[in-house]
């Protein structure tokens, strides 16, 4: 399925449609109106329609800015990470996806280290079905000693996809957005690597957890 069809699909981008529709035809009524002289029914309409159509344009946005963000309800794996050792302070690392999507990363460091993004709606979005979502953000190596920490290699890699709008830079630029939702919370969780082992990402509304995978 394509990105347009999935974002289509969405209960909240057919809200945003019907609001647009309905703002639109409130506008259109508005120049009926106002051909039979009625300069305050004109008025009247005009503002409704450009609220409505305001409110659908916010749920078409949003419903765009979702697209890659995964519904959190429950713990669940958000990824299953295979880890080798390969030489002193070097692992090799095979991401594997929900959804089938495999990335392989050579990390320099004594520990895993995952983060997510995490966007929590506040009741006022809860209403139209939206609920505390996440974004696996990076993946990279971490050094026990703070001093290697400072000065040897450093390995991040991005996990998350690009993009069309990114909600949580919307967010920090539009306090108009607070009532919606809070982009502020991320979480990170980190595992020595000392040999070749399978970890699950869990993500609950708690926050993130490297666990290693039951046989």
């Amino acid at each position: 399925m394509s990105n347009f069809e999935d974002i289509a699909g969405s209960p909240l981008f057919l809200v945003g449609l019907a609001f647009g529709l309905v703002g639109l035809l409130q506008m259109a009524a508005g120049f009926v109106v106002l051909f039979r002289r009625q300069p305050v029914g004109f008025a009247v309409r005009l503002v409704i329609g450009l609220a409505v159509t305001a409110v659908g344009l916010l749920a078409t946005v949003v419903a765009v800015g979702m697209r890659g963000y995964q519904a959190l309800a429950r713990e669940e794996v958000a990824a299953r990470i295979t880890v080798k050792p390969s030489a002193p302070q070097r692992f090799d690392a095979q991401v594997r996806f929900p959804d089938g999507r495999t990335a392989g990363y050579v990390i320099a460091g004594d520990e895993l280290y995952v983060d997510a993004q995490i966007l929590k709606w506040k009741p006022l979005a809860n209403v139209l079905g939206l609920h505390t979502a996440y974004d696996l953000d990076r993946i990279a190596g971490r050094y026990r000693s703070v001093e290697q920490e400072r000065t040897a290699l450093r390995t991040v890699y991005p996990l998350g996809a690009p993009r069309a709008l990114d909600l949580l830079a919307l967010r920090k630029r539009g306090a108009w957005l607070a009532p919606l939702y809070d982009a502020e919370y991320g979480s990170a969780s980190f595992v020595p690597v000392d040999r070749p082992m399978e970890l699950e990402v869990r993500v609950s509304t708690t926050g993130l957890l490297l666990r290693e995978a039951k046989p």
